[in-house]
């Protein structure tokens, strides 16, 4: 059995082990948090490199992908600079590609009226693809990178100034520590309601589960979520706040929808290449193997 390990910044708390099948090939899923604790983190990748088929890296980016430029994300980097036999990725393969055609895929799935037709994403520069996807859909889109991250007030309207923007200042917050920009660790589990005129900008709200998780409002009545990385806890609490539709750009495996690191490592071990994987052979794969984003209804209307 070929073995994957995730080692995320993020809480141990969403720890998991599944196993699954792809093809006819059983895979073995772990994730392993590290509760923020970048030496830990560093830790676990020497020693498990060499022991696994890949490695997924959580909890941080290794590079921002917008369109076919990529940028690199120190804090991330690091924390792999001793891995040398194990490929590893952070996922930004299939948000490119998966997530691409997300809403193409699920709109005939869902019963829900997108009026006003308008998106809004916490975090837009890393999840391009899916917010190519609600662009070609025909969404108003509202980007809240600045906001949600860096706690600038100043909302982005448009990819073509979500691109400008990402070339501007990109290579600056590339260089910042990785705690002044994403949760992690026990922060994932924390809940402030905060930025609730944006969460209402329509009835789609879409991007990264723990930018989404850490502001989002108490009532959430009627919203669709388009996501990835969600435990069934997540899943009750959306339940709980109103969310009529929940959709996982990955499919559940006992319950968890596991983060696209998680996923495209799984890939790279199926491929059995030891190395990561170009966008054609991410796209052949996704069809061979046909994986799709999945849709749970919580409170559909």
């Amino acid at each position: 059995m070929k073995r994957v390990v995730s080692i995320s910044l993020g809480s141990a708390k969403r720890d998991k082990r599944v196993e699954i099948t792809l093809g006819d090939q059983p895979i073995c899923i772990e994730r392993l948090g590290c509760d923020g604790d970048e030496q830990k983190a560093r830790r676990l990748f020497t020693e498990l490199d060499g022991q696994v088929d890949a490695f997924g890296v959580g909890g941080v980016e290794l590079y921002i992908r917008v369109l076919e430029k990529n940028y690199p994300l120190r804090s991330g980097i690091n924390l792999v600079k001793g891995v040398t036999r194990t490929p590893y990725t952070d996922g930004r393969g299939l948000k490119y590609t998966l997530e691409r055609t997300i809403f193409q895929e699920i709109e005939s799935q869902i019963n829900h009226p997108f009026t006003p037709r308008r998106a809004m994403m916490p975090l837009a520069a890393d999840r391009y693809g899916m917010a190519e996807s609600l662009h070609r859909a025909g969404f108003d889109l509202v980007f809240c990178d600045l906001m949600f991250s860096l706690g600038l007030p100043i909302p982005i309207k448009g990819l073509t100034r979500l691109r400008r923007l990402a070339s501007l200042l990109l290579p600056v917050i590339g260089q910042m520590p990785i705690s002044m920009l994403y949760p992690t660790g026990q922060n994932q589990t924390l809940n402030t309601p905060k930025y609730e005129t944006w969460f209402n900008y329509g009835p789609v709200i879409a991007g990264d589960f723990q930018y989404i998780q850490r502001y989002m409002p108490l009532d959430l009545a009627g919203k669709v979520i388009i996501t990835n990385t969600t435990t069934a806890q997540d899943v009750d609490q959306l339940r709980q706040r109103g969310v009529s539709y929940l959709i996982t750009s990955t499919p559940r495996l006992d319950g968890r929808s596991f983060g696209t690191n998680v996923m495209e490592a799984a890939l790279i071990a199926y491929a059995g290449q030891n190395r990561t994987l170009t966008d054609d052979e991410l796209r052949t794969l996704i069809k061979e193997l046909n994986l799709k984003p999945q849709v749970q209804p919580l409170n559909p209307i």
